[in-house]
């Protein structure tokens, strides 16, 4: 089980060239993969979508590239003049509408512009680059997925104790429920009384009443049902894939029992456990969002 936060780096070398993946990873409710790199490298985007939808099935992904080469290069570098043209252009317009400040804009500073420089790649290096990126995301994907299922594991964990809590507390919503018919019985026993006084009371009328007021009120299968979504929860947590969706969707059935339990009961103990188990379960459902 991963988490759907984590980072992961891997570079690359192949003869004077140098080639660093770096891929960071938060919560998103499907794969969603930005690219941060250099404008040369955006024909070979496909390669770097396939290597990361093969390791990671949710997130949003940043993934940002550095290539460097080397030692010595027998590849051209190309200069893009009317870039650069317009660089130094835009940087006497700035100097004439800023009169005072120092004009710095040298050689060096155009050559750092972004794109004033470019490599020359054949087709050979067309090749070799796809090759390296395949290799440098595929380690990546590795290396942020280790971290991912550490941080995943403690989840389960967490999450395991979580599911713990709304069991325990659904036990004592099964102790309470039997009260229900009780107190019920009690309070319009009282109530007929003092509006009836010295009328006698009714006890089929009232056990008819109390009856239909148990049938409307009975949590008997709400209790069932969250016991068994329980079960399911920790059955998922134990799988071996991405669950996060499965115990999204589970958690909004647990939400969907207790709310039921909640509308249902008019016995006070009972409500302050409900509420506390959906205190529970919205914990449960936070965490769960950080589930791949």
């Amino acid at each position: 089980m991963k988490s759907m936060t984590g980072y992961g780096k891997a570079t690359v070398t192949r003869d004077n060239a140098e080639l660093t993946i770096e891929l960071k990873s938060v919560n998103h409710r499907f794969l969603d993969v930005s690219t941060k790199i250099p404008r040369a490298f955006i024909a070979y985007e496909d390669v770097i979508r396939n290597g990361l939808s093969k390791g990671i099935s949710r997130g949003h992904v940043d993934v940002f590239l550095n290539y460097t080469l080397v030692g010595d290069t027998d590849k051209q570098v190309c200069v893009d003049m009317a870039l650069a043209k317009g660089y130094v252009d835009a940087a006497k317009q700035l100097k004439e509408a800023f009169p005072d400040l120092h004009l710095d804009f040298n050689v060096n500073a155009l050559m750092r512009s972004s794109e004033v420089l470019n490599l020359k790649q054949t087709e050979e290096d067309a090749e070799t680059i796809r090759e390296m990126i395949a290799e440098a995301v595929d380690k990546a994907v590795q290396n942020i997925n280790a971290m991912r299922e550490i941080e995943g594991n403690a989840l389960r964990a967490d999450l395991l104790a979580k599911i713990d809590n709304v069991e325990r507390l659904l036990a004592e919503v099964k102790k309470h429920a039997p009260k229900v018919a009780e107190q019920y019985r009690e309070k319009l026993r009282a109530r007929v009384t003092e509006v009836l006084s010295g009328v006698e009371i009714d006890e089929n009328k009232l056990a008819n009443e109390v009856c239909f007021f148990v049938d409307k009120s009975c949590i008997d299968e709400e209790i069932t049902r969250l016991g068994s979504h329980i079960a399911r929860a920790r059955e998922i947590l134990q799988l071996d894939e991405p669950v996060g969706r499965k115990l999204d969707f589970l958690v909004q059935e647990f939400n969907r029992e207790t709310n039921t339990i909640c509308s249902k009961s008019s016995f006070l103990e009972l409500t302050n456990v409900a509420l506390e188990m959906k205190n529970e379960i919205e914990k449960i459902r936070e965490q769960v969002q950080n589930l791949e």
